[in-house]
């Protein structure tokens, strides 16, 4: 039977709970009296412990002191607060951006004992080239037309914007449309540039009449619209027709849309005329534009005349190597450097140069509301200009060694003073024309970028490598003429500026395995030296096969047909 409930008061009753067990008198006995073979040892305890201990137990026995708790925790708290002093914060460490800082300096310093010490390697400008192409070497194969010309169906006049082989572009283009359509080229007219700033005309860079009679069986080339033509534009070739035609447009277009009005008007005008022209077109327009580039465009013979001789010196300069010698296309001008919106290392005076340099050159274009410049995402990006001293460090990698000749073609490097010094401490034999020329010589091209840029052609022409170490028209043309005249191989080292970007980010790494990077590097330029044109490919950077025919291991004939006469 339960028991009832005896607590006074309560109006019914309610069975209690079943009491716990009784402990077994061995269990009770056994906590209250400690062994004698193994002793209680009471721990020690501070006066702390003995304060928390009576706090809790009060804690326990009172439940209602859990309503203060907020408050004494607060009060904990601000007591604690006021004991720390405000005027000193965490410290924040902040991590730059990758690529965002120029870290290259720090990398030469701890390369450079190692890099002088490296005796492993014979020097690379004896060894470099080692590919060969699989199905044998290649030559050149542009064949001039035979037979008197069709009936001129008009004239064309077109301006040719742009630096020295953005012109070229527009000339063999030119040559390629006015062929094509049975027209009457007008030499171009080469349009006066803000960068550039060179007034040249094309006979004071080309042999004009060695170009009218290269081409004389091909195209018709003259240097001016007959009078009773230009009586009727007021003798103002303003006035002409005008065509702006859209950037790499077909042939067809031409066929289409401007011959008709060239057999209306007798005379048109195209302005722009850069990239104007696709680069996939038929054999007969290829055909033209390799006779344009290779064959009838030839520097006038004061440019021709000093570039070989400034050839004739860096080989004599480099006769214990064989007379051979590496040039470089340094673009570190302070045009480039404010174009790329890269960071250097030369702090608040080269963000005030080149604030200044964009905008004399390109106003307004980098301060637009809402376009944002990443200097980081740029250099990861292979974007930013190599400076010399990494130029210095890729080649010292790659095994060319100090005593390797080396021709630099460049316009004025920015800040050359400090910029340059790391370059030639790591190659003192470097030379550039102004240190292989004499003033006198280069006297009449001084103020006259286009024609200082031939002279520089000329010479990396006929280096036995070739370094590019930025993208555009001046590298691309000298790739193409380089596989034109050595068998279908560039001889050209083309560097892989996004890996070099994450290698130069690292001062950690050490000179074999920075090395064994550059190593690779240069053998992949090898087996890139050569390469067939794909159909967007441009045919001035790749002249396999459209301009070259591949050489038979057993005869010097030529197994293609000749191109029909016309």
């Amino acid at each position: 039977m339960l028991a009832k409930n005896r607590l006074p008061g309560s109006g019914h009753t309610t069975p209690s709970p079943p009491g716990s067990p009784r402990r077994s008198p061995r269990y009770r006995h056994s906590r209250s009296k400690p062994s004698a073979r193994f002793p209680a040892v009471q721990p020690s305890r501070t006066l702390a412990h003995r304060v928390s201990w009576i706090l809790l137990s009060a804690l326990l026995r009172r439940q209602g002191v859990f309503l203060f708790a907020p408050l004494i925790y607060i009060s904990c708290m601000l007591l604690y607060m006021g004991t720390v002093s405000f005027d000193v914060g965490p410290i924040i460490r902040h991590r730059s951006p990758p690529g965002s800082v120029y870290k290259s300096p720090q990398l030469y310093a701890k390369l450079r004992h190692d890099m002088d010490a490296d005796n492993s390697t014979a020097d690379a400008i004896s060894t470099i080239w080692k590919h060969s192409y699989k199905g044998g070497e290649w030559k050149p194969y542009v064949n001039k037309s035979t037979g008197a010309l069709p009936e001129s169906t008009g004239f064309i006049y077109v301006e040719a914007n742009g630096g020295l082989n953005q012109q070229r572009t527009s000339i063999c283009n030119a040559v390629a449309v006015a062929g094509f359509l049975n027209a009457t080229l007008v030499i171009p007219n080469f349009h006066f540039h803000s960068i550039w700033r060179d007034p040249s005309k094309f006979g004071d860079i080309y042999d004009e009449e060695f170009f009218v009679n290269t081409l004389a069986n091909d195209v018709r080339v003259v240097d001016t619209i007959p009078e009773y033509l230009m009586e009727r534009y007021d003798y103002n070739l303003t006035n002409v027709y005008n065509f702006r035609v859209k950037a790499w447009s077909p042939i067809q277009y031409y066929r289409d849309s401007i011959l008709p009005k060239l057999l209306e008007e007798k005379v048109i005008r195209i302005s722009p005329f850069a990239n104007r022209l696709s680069f996939d077109a038929p054999q007969p327009v290829q055909r033209l534009r390799c006779l344009a580039n290779y064959e009838a465009l030839r520097f006038s013979e004061p440019i021709l005349t000093l570039g070989e001789t400034l050839v004739k010196r860096m080989k004599e300069q480099s006769a214990n190597h064989g007379g051979k010698y590496v040039s470089v296309h340094l673009r570190f001008e302070e045009d480039m450097v404010a174009f790329s919106c890269c960071v250097f290392d030369g702090g608040n005076q080269e963000k005030q140069d080149m604030i200044a340099a964009r905008e004399r050159g390109w106003k307004g274009k980098f301060t637009k509301p809402g376009r944002v410049i990443r200097p980081g995402a740029i250099r990861q990006n292979g974007k930013c200009p190599l400076t010399p001293l990494e130029v210095g460090l890729m080649l010292r990698g790659m095994g060319f060694n100090k005593s390797t000749y080396i021709f630099l073609a460049s316009g004025q490097i920015y800040n050359a003073n400090r910029t340059m010094a790391p370059l030639l401490e790591m190659f003192p034999n470097l030379q550039t024309k102004e240190m292989i020329a004499s003033e006198e010589e280069l006297a009449p091209y001084k103020n006259f970028s286009s024609r200082m840029a031939a002279i520089d052609y000329t010479v990396c022409l006929h280096s036995e490598v070739f370094v590019t170490t930025q993208g555009g028209n001046f590298p691309h043309f000298l790739m193409g003429h380089r596989r034109y005249l050595y068998g279908g191989h560039s001889k050209t080292i083309r560097p892989d500026k996004r890996k070099l970007a994450i290698l130069f980010d690292n001062p950690n790494i050490g000179w074999r395995s920075f090395k064994r990077h550059m190593l690779n590097m240069r053998s992949h330029s090898d087996s890139k030296g050569f390469e067939l044109k794909r159909p967007n490919d441009s045919i001035y950077t790749f002249p396999c096969p459209d301009c070259m025919s591949r050489k038979n291991r057993t005869t010097t004939t030529d197994s293609r047909p000749p191109p029909p006469a016309t």
